[in-house]
C-alpha cells in the first residue's frame, strides 16, 4: 500500500496525539493506545521495508511444531532493529506503563510471544536480513514485526534523559496452523489412587464447539472413550500485571481425562479427541506410558527430581525472562535416558512465565516429548504464586501477577484443593510428600497437619523410601542469597519442620530455589549424624537434604563459607535420578545438564528393622511392663 507525503503526515500527527492523550491519562491508570493497532497505518511509514514469512500455513501433516523463514528490510538499518513475533497477527504496537518490575521490555500494549534481536551479517550495510524462527501450534495466527529503536532506549542529551520508544517499521503477512484448535501438548499425571493416571491437554475447542475425550486402551488391546473436563479463565481471574494487561493471551481449553482401574505396570496407548457437533472427530497422535506400579510393589522404579528449569527457544530467539539457558539441556537430556525414567518431579518455578501468558504454551510443547510418556508431577514456586494480598506466604510480585492460577489450571496434581499445592502420591516403593512452600507450613497450620500426616500414614515395610519435596530451601543450603541471611535455608522452616522429619525418618529431602546443586550429610538440628559420605549402611539417624535448583535457570552462587554438613557443592546445571532396585538398596545420582553424566552419587543399603530403629527423637513410647 503507498500513501503520499500528505497522507504520512497525518499518521505521524495522529500518533504523536494519541501519544500525548496516553501521557496525560498515564497517572488515571488509562491505557488508549491498547485499543489502538496501529501497524494497519505504519506500511505507510516506510514503504521501502517490508517483512515476508513463510510458509504461510503449517502443520499440514499435523505437526504441531514447524520452522518458519522471515524475510526482511529496511532502507534505515539498524543494529537497534528487532523482529517481535506476535500471536494473535492482529496485535496493538503502542506501548503500556510497566505498573510492576516484573514487567519487561519491550512495553508493547500486546507483548511479542518472543522476538529477535539478532540480524543477518551485513543487515547494516545492505537493509537486508533473513531468520529461520521456530512456531508451535498456539490457537491463532502469527504475524511478524520489525521494530527500530531497540526496546526501551535512553537518550542522554545535556537535558534530562528521555526514552526513545520501539518504533514499528513494517509487518508481515499472517501464518497460520492448518488446524489451529488442535489437541496438543499432553501432560500425564498421577491421580489420586495409584491405579489412576490422568491426562491433561490444551485446545481451542470450548465445550459449546465439541465434546473432549481420550480414546485409550491396552497396547494392542480394546480401547475405551473416557469424557474430559474442561476447565479454562479470563483476564479477571489473574491478579495483577503483566498477566492482567500486556502480558494478557487468551489461554484456550484445559481438559482432563482420568483413566481408572489400569492394571499395574502394563503398557497403554491413547490419543486425545474432539467430537464435533456435526459427527465428526480430530484426533491428536497416539502416545503410550505404563502404568504405575502398587504401592509397595518390588521392581526396578526410577525417579528424576529437579526444580527451576523453566522454557527456551530453540531457535536461539529471546523471550520475556530470558534467563533460562541450561532449561533446553535437561529437557534433551531427560528424553535421550526416557526409557529409564518411570516419573517426573518438577519442584516449582515451572517455566518462569512471571505473568506473560504465552510462555505457557510454549513450556507445555517443550516438555510434550517426555510429559505424554511418564507422569509429570509439580510444586508450587514463588514465581507461580507469590503476589501481593492473595494469601501467598511470601508477599512479593514474582508471579508477575499470575498468582497460581496458570499451574493450578494448566497442570492437574492429585491436591484435595489445587489452591492448595499440597498432596502426597506413591509410587511403588516411594512415599513422596510434596509441600506448598508458598503458603504457610509452620507449626499449627492446615499444611503442617498435612505434612505431618503424609509422613505419618505411610507403611514403611512397603514403602521404606520416604522423600520430602518443596520448591523453597526449608532444610539446608549454603547459596549466597541464604548464607547472607545467616539462615542457611528459608527462615523459621527447620525449627519448624525437622522434628517431623526425624521423627518419622524422611529419607532425602530435595528443593529448588537456589539454582545451584548441594547435598549435606544425614542431619539434624544442624548436627551431621553419620560421617559417611557415599555408602550409607543400616540406619540413617537423619535426613539427608538435597538442593536440585540447577535444572535451567541462571546459576546463584554460594557462599564461601565452610559448613561441616555440606558434602557437594556444584554451580552448574543438572538434575537428580533416585533409583530403588528394591525395599533395602537406593541409589541417589546428580546428573549434569550438558552431557547427563554422573557427577555426585550414593547409595542407602538397609532392612526394615533399621528403619525401626530407634534414633534421637524418632523413639516411640516403650513400657517397662512385659
Amino acid at each position: 500500500m503507498f500513501v503520499g507525503m500528505r497522507g504520512l503526515r497525518m499518521i505521524m500527527w495522529t500518533i504523536l496525539l494519541v501519544l500525548a492523550i496516553l501521557h496525560r491519562a498515564s497517572s488515571h491508570g488509562i491505557q488508549p493506545l491498547s485499543r489502538i493497532a496501529i501497524h494497519k497505518a505504519t506500511l505507510a511509514l516506510d514503504n521501502l521495508a517490508y517483512v515476508k514469512a513463510s510458509p504461510t500455513v503449517l502443520g499440514l501433516n499435523g505437526q504441531n511444531t514447524e520452522w518458519v523463514t522471515v524475510e526482511y528490510s529496511s532502507p534505515n538499518p539498524s543494529m537497534d532493529d528487532w523482529i517481535g513475533v506476535f500471536s494473535p497477527a492482529n496485535f496493538s504496537a503502542s506501548t503500556c506503563p510497566a505498573e510492576n518490575p516484573r514487567v519487561y521490555p519491550p512495553l508493547l500494549c500486546s507483548a511479542p510471544i518472543k522476538y529477535a534481536n539478532y540480524t543477518s551479517p551485513d543487515y547494516k550495510v545492505n537493509g537486508k536480513g533473513s531468520l529461520k524462527l521456530q512456531l508451535i501450534n498456539q490457537r491463532s495466527d502469527f504475524s511478524f514485526a520489525l521494530f527500530s529503536n531497540g526496546f526501551l532506549n535512553v537518550s542522554s542529551q545535556k537535558s534530562l534523559p528521555t526514552r526513545v520508544l520501539p518504533k514499528l517499521v513494517a509487518v508481515s503477512n499472517t501464518v497460520s496452523f492448518a488446524n489451529p484448535n488442535a489437541p496438543v501438548y499432553p501432560r500425564l499425571a498421577q491421580g489420586k489412587q495409584w491405579d489412576e493416571m490422568t491426562v491433561t491437554w490444551t485446545s481451542g475447542y470450548g465445550i459449546d464447539e465439541a465434546e473432549p475425550f481420550v480414546q485409550w486402551g491396552p497396547k494392542g488391546g480394546h480401547q475405551q472413550h473416557s469424557p474430559a473436563v474442561t476447565l479454562t479463565f479470563e483476564r479477571s481471574s489473574v491478579c495483577g500485571a503483566p498477566a492482567r494487561t500486556i502480558g494478557w493471551r487468551d489461554p484456550g481449553y484445559i481438559h482432563t481425562s482420568f483413566l481408572k482401574e489400569l492394571w499395574p505396570n502394563r503398557v497403554y496407548t491413547y490419543k486425545l479427541g474432539h467430537r464435533l457437533f456435526n459427527s465428526t472427530n480430530v484426533w491428536s497422535q497416539e502416545y503410550q506410558f505404563r502404568a504405575s506400579p502398587f504401592p509397595g510393589q518390588n521392581s526396578l522404579q526410577r525417579v528424576v527430581i529437579f526444580g527451576d528449569m523453566g522454557k527456551d527457544e530453540a531457535d536461539g530467539s529471546n523471550e520475556y525472562n530470558n534467563f533460562q539457558r541450561g532449561s533446553l539441556n535437561t529437557t534433551k537430556q531427560l528424553i535421550k535416558d526416557l526409557k529409564n525414567i518411570d516419573i517426573v518431579f518438577h519442584i516449582g518455578d515451572i517455566c518462569y512465565a512471571n505473568g506473560y501468558i504465552s510462555q505457557w504454551d510454549q513450556f507445555t510443547a517443550q516438555i510434550e516429548p517426555i510429559a505424554s510418556a511418564v507422569p509429570y508431577m509439580l510444586a508450587s514456586g514463588n514465581h507461580e504464586r507469590d503476589w501481593p494480598g492473595t494469601g501467598s506466604f511470601y508477599e512479593n510480585n514474582d508471579s508477575g501477577g499470575e498468582c497460581g492460577v496458570l499451574a493450578e489450571t494448566m497442570f492437574f496434581v492429585p491436591a484435595e484443593n489445587r489452591a492448595k499445592y499440597w498432596y502426597s502420591t506413591d509410587y511403588g516403593m516411594f512415599r513422596f510428600c510434596i509441600a506448598d512452600s508458598e503458603h504457610d507450613w509452620r507449626e499449627g497450620t492446615e499444611q503442617y497437619k498435612f505434612i505431618k500426616h503424609c509422613l505419618a500414614s505411610v507403611d514403611r515395610q512397603k514403602q521404606p523410601w520416604l522423600v520430602f519435596l518443596a520448591h523453597r530451601v526449608l532444610g539446608y543450603s549454603s547459596d549466597l542469597s541464604y548464607a547472607v541471611e545467616g539462615s542457611f535455608g528459608e527462615p523459621m522452616a527447620k525449627e519448624n519442620l525437622q522434628k517431623l522429619w526425624q521423627k518419622y525418618k524422611v529419607d532425602i529431602a530435595i528443593y529448588g530455589h537456589a539454582h545451584n546443586y548441594e547435598r549435606t550429610c544425614p542431619i539434624y538440628e544442624n548436627q551431621c549424624t553419620d560421617n559417611e559420605k557415599r555408602y550409607y549402611k543400616g540406619t540413617l539417624k537423619g535426613t539427608i537434604h538435597v538442593v536440585a535448583g540447577g535444572a535451567g535457570a541462571s546459576l546463584s552462587p554460594f557462599t564461601t563459607l565452610k559448613t561441616k554438613w555440606s558434602l557437594f557443592r556444584d554451580y552448574d546445571y543438572g538434575f537428580i535420578k533416585l533409583t530403588a532396585f528394591n525395599h533395602s538398596n537406593l541409589l541417589f545420582e546428580y546428573k549434569k545438564s550438558s552431557d547427563g553424566k554422573v557427577y555426585d552419587s550414593f547409595r542407602i543399603s538397609r532392612d526394615y528393622r533399621d528403619i525401626l530403629a530407634c534414633t534421637v527423637d524418632s523413639c516411640p513410647p516403650t513400657t517397662l511392663a512385659s
